[in-house]
């Protein structure tokens, strides 16, 4: 097998392996459930291209956004505040992915809590991923 003939089939394999659709979008989702109706969480998410800037949810409230994975690699460092003065934080990765396969459609979702952050990609129960420091 030539070479072009290899590296369509390899694409070919990442992309049928997805269940999205073809260039559909990745997505970050973050939700406040937060206590207490003043308890404003306060987001901030930057890549090594972006900076999208401070976003404030007040409980109940949720806030996306979305992208194309890069053929080098993606990733999206978070911040979160919460509490009086926004004294709690938490700071992690809230997206990675790119490289050699790239993702169509893939959603991560963000959950402020009480005691942290809880993670899914939205077909299990999201879990305990950071607590607040």
């Amino acid at each position: 097998m030539n070479r072009l003939s290899c590296f369509l089939l390899t694409i070919g394999l990442c992309i049928g392996l997805s269940n999205a659709k073809w260039n559909e979008k990745n997505s970050v989702h973050f939700k406040n459930s937060l206590l207490g109706r003043n308890n404003i969480l306060k987001i901030n998410c930057i890549s090594n291209d972006d900076d999208l800037g401070f976003h404030f949810l007040r409980p109940g409230e949720t806030y996306e956004f979305s992208f194309h994975d890069s053929v080098i690699k993606t990733e999206f460092f978070c911040d979160l505040w919460q509490g009086p003065n926004f004294k709690f934080h938490a700071g992690f990765t809230g997206y990675e992915g790119g490289g050699l396969i790239v993702h169509y459609g893939k959603k991560n979702f963000w959950d402020a809590r009480e005691d942290g952050i809880y993670f899914t990609h939205g077909q299990k129960i999201p879990k305990l991923e950071y607590t607040w420091k």
